[in-house]
């Protein structure tokens, strides 16, 4: 097992968390992000850690006690408007509850600060991947750079350079589109704002769209902007002005959520792969996180499932010398889990981008207890 050259494609949670793992039982994986580093693009509002995947997979790693450095314990609340601002759920009370809050970007550097220096490639950009004659693949990177592994792993998003190796399947657009933006220093600036949204998650619900925000480090709040447009729409022109049109006769405090944002406004388009997605096992090669079963964020089992899915996968590599073998049972218990959270997530997002949008997510917090 010592000498199995491993090859992980993308440096995102589930990557870095099966290098961090390899690592500490004695393995070495390289790992090849196209950015030039870590400040290369905004990493992303907060997460939440599920207790039986997400944090099962840092302890997994040796990083419980630097994960709760980071982790936002008290940022757990979750709360429902309707569009005229009446608050019709509320859960404030965290007692029991175990989903923490975290920053992505911070959540991304605890992992990094846990590898050596070089595991991480960065400015490394997959042009190809190509299997050997002899097993094995080779990737070859810009600039011409090509490197022969036993195993690739693709952990490299929603368009995965890798997954076109073991399937034809691609993501479709789920008919949604997520206008991120955001407000810095909210409690100092906008507290009544800060109010509305509380400590933790807020969905505001009605005419097949939706106002989100979430409470991230550092005083930010993130907001999104959720409704139906056409596969390819770019928010051309001016787009708070077409996104206050949209929420015309909303509340006028929810409407500020929008108006007061900053600068920074990104659509995000959300994207599945089908439900129960899943190939035949190929030697050398395979998935996890959003390569393998990317869904809707509505669950919010993304991250948490791909680092669950790095967490498993090494947790085979290391048990013993039948590294292919450990593949195959990997792949089987990752497509099992992935399923059902898709299937969840997919039923979701139609649900609350539905003329009964409202009542569907407040019956998906009371039954989830928030």
């Amino acid at each position: 097992m010592g000498k199995l050259r491993i090859g992980i494609v993308g440096a995102g949670p589930g990557g870095l968390t099966l290098a961090r793992i390899l690592y500490v039982n004695g393995i070495e994986a390289v790992v090849f992000e196209r950015e030039a580093s870590t400040s290369d693009r905004p990493q992303g509002g907060s997460l939440d850690m599920h207790a039986k995947s997400g944090q099962y997979a840092i302890a997994c790693a040796g990083l419980t006690t630097d994960f709760r450095r980071i982790a936002r314990y008290e940022d757990q609340e979750s709360r429902i408007y309707d569009k005229d601002g009446r608050q019709v759920f509320l859960e404030e009370d965290l007692t029991g509850k175990d989903r923490p809050e975290v920053d992505r970007g911070q959540l991304r550097q605890m992992l990094l600060d846990s590898l050596p220096d070089g595991v991480v490639r960065w400015g490394s950009e997959l042009v190809a991947a190509m299997p050997c004659v002899d097993g094995g693949f080779e990737l070859e990177l810009r600039g011409g750079v090509r490197e022969r592994f036993d195993l690739i792993v693709g952990a490299d998003g929603t368009w995965s350079r890798i997954r076109p190796l073991v399937s034809d399947a691609r993501p479709v657009y789920s008919g949604v589109t997520f206008v991120e933006m955001g407000i810095d220093d909210v409690d100092v600036g906008f507290p009544e704002l800060a109010r509305l949204a509380g400590r933790g998650l807020t969905f505001a619900v009605g005419e097949r769209k939706a106002i989100i925000a979430h409470r991230d480090s550092g005083g930010h709040l993130g907001i999104y902007a959720s409704l139906r447009v056409p596969e390819g729409w770019t928010g051309s022109g001016d787009l708070r002005a077409y996104l206050l049109a949209q929420f015309e006769g909303w509340d006028e405090g929810l409407r500020r959520l929008i108006a007061e944002s900053g600068e920074r406004m990104v659509p995000r388009p959300i994207y599945a792969l089908p439900v129960g997605h899943r190939w035949e096992n190929q030697a050398g090669v395979t998935l996890l996180g959003d390569a393998a079963h990317v869904m809707s964020p509505f669950g919010g089992d993304g991250a948490n499932l791909a680092m669950w899915d790095g967490a498993d996968l090494a947790l085979g590599l290391v048990s013993g010398s039948d590294w292919r073998g450990a593949v195959r049972d990997y792949e089987e218990r990752m497509f099992g889990r992935a399923e059902a959270c898709a299937a969840g997530a997919a039923e979701a997002i139609e649900e609350v981008f539905s003329e009964d949008g409202l009542e569907h997510i407040v019956a998906a917090m009371r039954g989830h207890g928030g």
